[in-house]
């Protein structure tokens, strides 16, 4: 009986989804970790993190991200009495693993001909890829939620809770904010998104509106600041509040991936994906040879450098706005970003159907 795949159809995809965790989801997570704490000492006046080294090189304290995963793995993995040991343990991996999910669906290049054959370099294809990438992002909630409860803890599960509600209110934003540039492009694929938009225009400039509201949702799916109140770890107490060692910089690095998903789902839906403007890199992908090549690596560059490039903006949000109240925080999400993207919704609804 003969396989509908081949064994290096199966190796490839194990590659780029490789790549996708490991190669751009925890290197840039780590490289987050520092550019926390420079960027918000750059925009506070002082130093930062800089007193990690090794051999008493320094490198603007890059090694602290380095210093910091050796402390998470060697601590004490401390669970205190009463809580749900199985669930205990399984809560940050369903919320890590739902991150890592989510990275592996994202375009990172378009389809590349060398040696005769085709190579995708999306690791995940699918043909409903954006509701995809949003399920998966809300399930990840489950992992915060499982944390509040099995701690034996009030004040995690009210931190759970916290997070359960934000979710809710904001992947209804998410999605809703999406309506208008998904009817344009015609497909829930992302990768067709990114053709649609090298053949026409960026999304950003025919749904401006839903690029804002988008990335403010996506910046309340990530609970960071100002959107930390499952965790405020500053003045309330979180859903992590037992966790310590690796479980909790489990937690931390799905705040990161989770960041990385949705600049990624933005890059795509609204930058252009991994085209470079004045450049057709379709074309020069189908070419061939080595120019085939430079084309996908051009691809994988470009994506990234975007994703870099939207990071760099949440991170100033987080630095410069104060933490919202949790009223405010729902009122926002409910009574503000749902009804605009109701309305550009409706705006883009009756302008194609009057421009056609």
């Amino acid at each position: 009986m003969r396989l509908p795949f081949s064994p290096v159809d199966v190796l490839w995809v194990v590659v780029k989804v490789l790549f996708a965790i490991v190669g751009v989801g925890l290197n840039i997570a780590g490289l987050l970790g520092w550019v926390e704490r420079k960027q918000s000492a750059v925009m506070q006046d002082r130093i930062g993190a800089n007193r990690a080294d090794i051999f008493g090189i320094k490198i603007l304290g890059l090694f602290h991200p380095i210093a910091d995963a050796i402390k998470m793995l060697t601590k004490e993995d401390f669970v205190p009495k009463g809580v749900h040991k199985p669930l205990h343990g399984l809560a940050p991996m369903i919320s890590l693993g739902c991150g890592m999910f989510c990275l592996a669906a994202l375009p990172y290049g378009g389809v590349v001909s060398f040696a005769g054959r085709a190579w995708s370099l999306q690791p995940i294809a699918c043909s409903v890829g954006v509701p995809l990438v949003l399920a998966a992002l809300a399930f990840g909630v489950h992992g915060i939620v499982m944390a509040g409860f099995a701690s034996g803890s009030n004040y995690g599960l009210l931190g759970g809770l916290r997070g359960a509600a934000q979710m809710v209110a904001y992947e209804v934003c998410l999605a809703s904010s999406l309506a208008g540039a998904l009817f344009i492009y015609g497909t829930l694929d992302l990768q067709q998104s990114v053709l649609w938009q090298t053949q026409h225009v960026w999304g950003i400039v025919v749904q401006p509106l839903a690029f804002i509201l988008f990335l403010t949702a996506g910046a309340a799916i990530t609970k960071r600041t100002p959107f930390d109140l499952p965790e405020g770890e500053s003045e309330i107490v979180g859903y992590h509040v037992e966790y310590s060692g690796m479980k909790f910089g489990m937690f931390l690095m799905t705040d990161f991936f989770e960041s990385i998903v949705v600049c990624g789902v933005i890059t795509a839906l609204f930058l252009g994906g991994w085209a470079i403007p004045g450049l057709n890199l379709t074309a020069m992908a189908a070419a061939g040879g080595t120019t085939a090549l430079v084309a996908g690596a051009l691809m994988v560059v470009s994506f990234v450098f975007k994703v870099m490039l939207l990071l760099f903006l949440l991170m100033q949000i987080r630095w410069t706005l104060p933490r919202f109240r949790f009223d405010q925080l729902l009122d926002l999400g409910w009574k503000n970003l749902l009804p605009l993207s109701l309305v550009n919704l409706l705006v883009t609804v009756w302008g194609v159907y009057l421009w056609r």
